[in-house]
């Protein structure tokens, strides 16, 4: 597969016939991906900026999965002691099963099985993580829009399409021994994702102008917008 373009088609994962039990096993399998990869890392980074003297956050997630995320930043606030309001919104109704099992009692985040189109605005975070792959150009620039409308600052954290990353995932998913469509679609996921020249003309034609694009180790692309201060 050349690497020159995005690639199309969709992930296993995606299918709507998937069996909810073999969902399950495969985003927790993908919270493992993200804990080896670091993924939380600039994540967390950009709710520090954005929580400088900020006396509470409401931050929506958008296609949360297992939700590992979500989980990782209520922990997160609550060592900082900082109120927040979480919510994960995902258009399929496995992720909601998924990740309700896997929290914690105790946990106030809400999950919503929904489009985030229809959440409403007033956040002052939205952020997404191995989301923007799944999109189409057209889906991402719609989102984007909605993103720029709906909260105070926004941050996405994808993949980056590398040849290294490409070549070098299949042996680290072998040795992690992870589920068969986590190996499969996580190939296909850095294939499917963007490269750094690639999201300003996506970001202009979303009318947005002043977003940071930037990488973040091990080949993940982030991209950043927070209000001015």
């Amino acid at each position: 597969m050349t690497l020159a373009v995005r690639a199309e088609g969709p992930e296993l994962m995606d299918a709507d016939d998937l069996d909810p039990a073999v969902y399950a096993a495969v985003v927790a399998d993908l919270a493992r991906v993200n804990r080896v990869t670091l993924a939380a890392r600039p994540t967390l980074a950009f709710l520090y900026r954005i929580a400088t003297g900020a006396g509470s956050l409401r931050i929506i997630d958008i296609g949360f999965g297992d939700g590992d995320m979500l989980r990782r930043i209520e922990r997160w606030a609550m060592k900082r002691r900082l109120p927040v309001e979480l919510v994960g919104v995902d258009l399929n109704p496995r992720s909601e099963q998924a990740a309700r099992a896997h929290t914690p009692p105790g946990s106030t985040i809400r999950w919503v099985t929904g489009d985030y189109a229809d959440q409403g605005g007033g956040w002052d975070a939205a952020i997404s993580s191995l989301v923007a792959h799944h999109m189409t150009d057209a889906e991402l620039v719609a989102f984007l829009r909605w993103m720029q409308g709906n909260a105070r600052a926004w941050f996405v954290n994808d993949l980056m399409r590398h040849g290294f990353a490409y070549r070098g995932y299949p042996v680290l998913a072998t040795l992690a021994r992870w589920h068969p469509i986590v190996r499969h679609d996580g190939r296909l996921s850095i294939a499917r994702s963007l490269r750094p020249a690639e999201w300003p003309p996506l970001l202009a034609a979303a009318g947005v102008a002043d977003a940071r694009v930037f990488r973040a180790f091990p080949f993940r692309l982030c991209v950043e917008r927070r209000c001015a201060t």
